[in-house]
């Protein structure tokens, strides 16, 4: 696993910026808002898919929910299209991935793993979550275990 590179920091800081403008202001109406929280990409690496090309796996914490999140790994690669579906394959197992759009710039690949935060009392406690998470996902070992069940 290599280090991410300054242009691919770049791309996840616009996907958390991109969840907020397009989802914080309606999110603060729904009873699973957590004021604590803001939207943060966390814990994404570099994974070579055969049907995608080099994305960028990881999650976003938001203040209502923890998704798994696909986006290629440079501004300049082909975006899908919104609603499209696809499989996405980690050591752990398959996960159904959806394209949603945040916004006219960023469309990204999610699964919702998790669509109620409010237990989550810090930034700090979602990192946490979101590395225990990724953890999982990204190890062979959780294929014994079933994987997280995705949330609607």
């Amino acid at each position: 696993m290599h280090a991410l590179t300054p242009e691919q920091y770049q791309r996840l800081r616009r996907l958390a910026e991109a969840w907020t403008a397009t989802h914080l202001r309606e999110s603060k109406s729904l009873p699973q808002f957590n004021p604590l929280l803001a939207a943060d990409a966390l814990c994404f690496q570099c994974y070579r898919l055969p049907e995608h090309g080099e994305q960028l796996v990881g999650a976003l914490v938001t203040p209502v929910s923890l998704w798994l999140v696909m986006l290629p790994d440079r501004a300049d690669a082909p975006r899908p299209e919104v609603g499209e579906r696809c499989m996405l394959t980690l050591p752990s197992g398959r996960y159904p991935m959806e394209a949603v759009a945040l916004g006219d710039e960023v469309v990204c690949w999610r699964l919702v793993l998790l669509d109620d935060l409010t237990d989550v009392a810090s930034r700090q406690d979602a990192s946490r979550l979101a590395q225990r998470l990724m953890e999982r996902v990204m190890t062979r070992e959780a294929a014994a275990s079933s994987p997280p069940e995705p949330q609607e």
